[in-house]
């Protein structure tokens, strides 16, 4: 885990009224891999460098005063991938949620976890649960981390949990609505994302935040996430506020 600057970050040069921010903005970080073997670098040396973007897209988004922000860490499939790199992650993970803990309260961030955690580490879990503790009452942006989720897994558990308070005679099934749905879901309490950026240049959302994203603004860069810097997300968010956003209707 790279060494967090002792320096404060520099104030923005920023040129769009907050009116044009989006309250949400999703991130999938993809391309540490790639980045790593362009610099003849084992693979997890990218995860390693891929945590310095994580602070400045954190920090980004408190100066900015964005609602809250997502970011895509684990997938559910990512399992799959071989041991070695997996148990890098996991104490990547880990040492994340404990030296971070500094930025998180100084900034006024709070922490918010979606996805599964009965696979996760029980160390991971005893530092994540500490840090959601010592945030959950702070004011700033959400910084919400997707880890060992899956869109589709999230989806099958909101109906699990539905159809389970049906069974027990506590739901009516005309009393499900979209409303009603989205509350069973991880990312119940937050506005839907406005905004999703992905780095790497892969033109697909990967199984992730289905539901919510129906109609976020899409934005790709061929940057690989350890080398997307805070000029390339600001060009984004200003991007975004060019568009055109109808929601199915007409302007």
């Amino acid at each position: 885990m790279p060494e967090r600057p002792a320096s404060a970050p520099q104030p923005l040069t920023w040129d769009l009224p907050s009116a044009a921010l989006p309250r949400h903005i999703a991130m999938i970080m993809d391309g540490n891999g790639r980045w790593a073997q362009r610099q003849g670098r084992p693979r997890i040396e990218g995860h390693r460098h891929g945590v310095r973007t994580v602070r400045m897209v954190s920090e980004t988004c408190t100066q900015l005063g964005i609602d809250a922000v997502t970011l895509y860490c684990l997938s559910s499939e990512n399992w799959k991938r071989p041991p070695e790199e997996l148990d890098f992650l996991m104490h990547l993970l880990e040492q994340y949620m404990i030296e971070e803990r500094r930025l998180i309260m100084e900034q006024g961030i709070r922490l918010k976890v979606i996805g599964r955690r009965d696979r996760l580490p029980a160390s991971v879990l005893a530092e994540m649960n500490k840090t959601l503790a010592m945030s959950r009452e702070n004011p700033g942006t959400q910084l919400v981390l997707a880890i060992d989720y899956g869109g589709r897994d999230e989806i099958v558990r909101a109906v699990r949990e539905l159809g389970g308070e049906i069974a027990r005679g506590q739901l009516a099934p005309e009393d499900i609505d979209e409303a009603r749905f989205a509350e069973a879901l991880d990312t119940r309490g937050l506005p839907e994302p406005d905004l999703l950026i992905r780095t790497g240049g892969d033109m697909r959302i990967s199984n992730y935040l289905l539901w919510q994203i129906s109609y976020a603004e899409l934005w790709v860069t061929e940057a690989c996430w350890p080398e997307f810097t805070q000029e390339g997300f600001l060009q984004a968010l200003r991007d975004f506020a060019t568009r055109d956003r109808r929601f199915g209707g007409l302007n």
